[in-house]
């Protein structure tokens, strides 16, 4: 009966320890999980866009710092874009208030471009390496809208 017992309780420490290094692995995903603004932060507009369109004003507002440097191929440099983070946003206060830019809602090359700087550094690129891509892609659609 006594060796019944340290079987199960073998098994439930070896059970524990699978589930501890399971569980373990399975977070390092959340690692490139993205920073995106909330949905009831966004403008009815974008609320009731198609979900892909809605995914790339999310991130772009939340993510300045890295959308400011990627370009835009769309040729909105025309109306004033100065980066791919203004085909969305147009200004934001000095209380934090974002004036979103409608351009993206109707605009396939912004969006695309927002979708595929999501989807490399979701699968661990750097944004210089997301920049170059972007450059690479989509400057047969015209010239660069970054000064």
């Amino acid at each position: 009966m006594l060796s019944t017992t340290r079987k199960f309780l073998f098994l439930f420490i070896i059970v524990a320890l699978l589930s501890t290094i399971i569980s373990a692995c399975s977070t390092q995903k959340q690692s490139n999980d993205l920073h995106m603004m909330s949905m009831d932060q966004m403008p009815g507009e974008v609320q009731s866009a198609p979900v892909t369109v809605q995914a790339a004003y999310q991130f772009a507002a939340a993510n300045p710092d890295i959308m400011k440097n990627i370009p835009c191929y769309c040729g909105c440099g025309n109306v004033g874009h100065t980066s791919n983070y203004s085909c969305y946003v147009s200004q934001v206060d000095d209380k934090g208030k974002f004036t979103f830019d409608d351009h993206a809602l109707g605009c396939s090359i912004c969006v695309d471009i927002t979708q595929d700087v999501m989807r490399l550094l979701k699968d661990g690129k750097s944004p210089q390496d997301a920049r170059a891509y972007v450059d690479a892609t989509y400057s047969k659609y015209g010239s660069s809208n970054i000064p």
